[in-house]
């Protein structure tokens, strides 16, 4: 189909017969047009399916009600529950949201903190890839950021987050508690603040339980490869504690493929809660992020900053839920090597 340029606002002042200063007050619902001259300006806009620039009309009015939201990935359901209560916030406060992915790349999250800026947004909320936001920032004049999940390096930023150190402790202290001996725990990287203080958190709350850290990358098939890897290499773990949602999916699909029974061959727990989990047999035992209070509250930060809240910055951190299944119970008969 070839494309056809957009209508233009002239293009409808002209097939209406008026200026378009007239269009622009008719669209603008401005009183001051005559009822015949509103009538024909709109049977001409629904004529060539004339469409408004919003953006556009937002930097001549002066007025925002645009903000944007930068996340690593949306196909992860942790930051599509962060997203979809962002849109519904936003709704109700009369703003649009600009919603845009980097595929877990500080390269596209620079590029996106740049292009985003173009649109003017009077905000903006990010989880960042990494603790290092500030240095993808573009130089110049930026509007109020608030950072939401992962901690940054720059203390400057609003953040709001969980108690991530807390969370992991206790599952960790739940998995020794239970009588496994010895722990693997995985994770994307520690270069993410998040995981970093998961694995300080269930490290220092293991006790005499033996905990193992494995760094497995963010890339499904690596994932995959590094924990077949080490469950294969001598005696495998007692519990494996899986810091990330797509660290916990990969290796739950690689246990079914190993043969792994749970628990009988091995406890497993989640750090971020999805759906699914709760699904399956077992169900999994898991942290459950509050995502939504979450969103609505960087939500309101961010409302705070466009309106003109000066001050320190606000730092939150929110308590998660340990939602304790079937999945980590030790039901062991005798050790067992994962199978080939």
């Amino acid at each position: 189909m070839p494309d056809t340029p957009p209508v233009s606002i002239k293009l409808v002042a002209d097939r209406a017969g008026v200026s378009p200063a007239t269009v622009s007050n008719v669209l603008n619902n401005k009183a001051s047009v005559s009822p015949v001259f509103a009538d024909r300006v709109r049977r001409a806009v629904e004529e060539l399916g004339y469409v408004a620039d919003g953006a556009a009309s937002r930097l001549r009015s002066g007025k925002h009600s645009l903000a944007g939201v930068v996340v690593p990935d949306l196909t992860n359901p942790v930051f599509s529950a962060f997203v979809s209560t962002l849109e519904r916030a936003a709704r109700q406060d009369g703003f649009d949201l600009l919603v845009v992915s980097c595929d877990n790349a500080a390269d596209q999250e620079a590029d996106r903190l740049r292009s985003i800026r173009s649109w003017r947004p009077a905000g903006l909320i990010v989880i960042p890839c990494d603790g290092a936001v500030a240095a993808r920032l573009p130089p110049g004049a930026y509007p109020p950021v608030v950072v939401a999940d992962r901690i940054p390096d720059d203390p400057r930023f609003d953040l709001v987050a969980v108690d991530n150190a807390a969370a992991a402790g206790a599952v960790a202290a739940h998995l020794a508690a239970q009588g496994h001996r010895s722990c693997l725990v995985a994770g994307s990287t520690l270069r993410i603040s998040n995981v970093r203080e998961r694995w300080e958190g269930a490290k220092a709350a293991a006790g005499p339980m033996a905990i193992q850290l494995i760094e497995s990358g963010l890339d499904p098939a690596i994932i995959r490869q590094h924990l077949r890897a080490r469950l294969l290499d001598g005696p495998p773990p007692e519990a494996l504690f899986t810091l990330d949602h797509v660290t916990t999916l990969v290796a739950y699909q690689l246990l079914a493929d190993l043969g792994v029974a749970l628990p009988r061959d091995m406890g497993f727990a989640s750090f971020d809660e999805a759906e699914w989990m709760r699904l399956v047999t077992p169900p999994i035992t898991a942290v459950r992020q509050p995502m939504e209070d979450m969103a609505e509250a960087a939500w309101r930060q961010l409302m705070r900053r466009i309106e003109g809240q000066k001050g320190a910055p606000s730092l939150l951190r929110m308590t998660c839920a340990v939602e304790i299944r079937g999945s980590t119970p030790r039901r062991r008969s005798g050790p067992r090597t994962a199978a080939a």
